[in-house]
């Protein structure tokens, strides 16, 4: 889950990844930011698993404040076209083929940009929800984030040659000083207040969503990790349940990982190349 530079798989790690997946054939799947870092999507953490800014906006605050409002939609309003532009990589594809080849029944992804089902895979849980999307908290209407982002650049034009360095998640290292003149959209339905359909820190994810990955998790022979430092409870919780299964656990992630203890497998190195040589090696066509 960072923006390390790429790491070149070790034949070696790639022979144990390839026998792990032989052994264990149905795997649960659990992605998170640094499967996106190479479609150009910024990871929250470094390699130590520390955040490499301030943690992203809460439930509460969001809620709490005009201003906070005002500073979410401001970054997101520069940040959200990186999301709406970025192409899936070779990591995801490679996930579709191993889908489609029976190896992934299920794919449980921490990650809000839909790039799992651009790629092909078609059994996406999304933990988190998805940015491309956007509720109304008052009639429940369900809006595109590309209409919102029209609304946002139609009422905000002091913003549109903003420039800022993009973040995780659609969000960007914006500091404005004018945020105060700043427009929030408003449901074009009835007027109330709009959020992403999204999970926001401090915020539950929908127990349904957690019950199917559940029985994901409980039909797979193993758990692999893809991209995630699992510092977030609500994706290091199937670690910990996979363990309590008896399931092995294997990861591909740069960087420490809070289920460092639990893994039978460890691969440090790019998730593409990793995800793209393994599907290589099982003929994966």
């Amino acid at each position: 889950m960072t923006d390390l530079q790429p790491a070149l798989v070790e034949p070696h790690a790639l022979d144990d990844l390839h026998d792990f997946v032989q052994r264990y054939p149905r795997l649960f799947v659990l992605s998170g930011a640094g499967i996106s870092t190479d479609s150009g999507i910024p990871g929250y953490r470094d390699e130590n698993g520390e955040w490499k800014r301030s943690p992203p906006i809460t439930l509460q605050e969001f809620l709490g404040s005009i201003a906070s409002r005002q500073r979410y939609w401001a970054r997101s309003m520069i940040g959200w076209p990186v999301v709406a532009r970025a192409q899936p990589n070779a990591a995801h594809r490679a996930l579709a083929r191993l889908e489609a080849a029976q190896h992934v029944p299920a794919l449980v992804t921490q990650n809000v940009d839909g790039l799992h089902q651009r790629a092909g895979s078609s059994e996406v849980i999304e933990l988190h929800g998805s940015i491309g999307g956007v509720t109304c908290l008052d009639c429940n209407t369900q809006h595109t984030r590309a209409s919102i982002q029209r609304t946002l650049e139609a009422e905000n034009p002091a913003l549109l040659d903003a420039v800022a360095e993009p973040a995780a998640d659609g969000d960007a290292h914006l500091e404005w000083q004018d945020l105060g003149s700043f427009r929030v959209p408003a449901c074009p339905h009835c007027g109330g207040l709009l959020k992403p359909a999204v999970v926001f820190f401090g915020e539950n994810v929908p127990r349904t969503r957690v019950d199917a990955a559940t029985r994901a998790l409980e039909a797979a022979d193993a758990m692999l990790v893809v991209g995630s430092s699992l510092m977030v409870y609500s994706g290091y919780r199937f670690c910990v349940w996979a363990a309590t299964m008896s399931k092995p656990i294997a990861a591909i992630n740069l960087g420490r990982t809070r289920a460092d203890p639990l893994l039978s497998l460890k691969v440090a190195a790019s998730c593409a190349q990793t995800l793209a040589a393994l599907a290589g090696r099982l003929a994966l066509d």
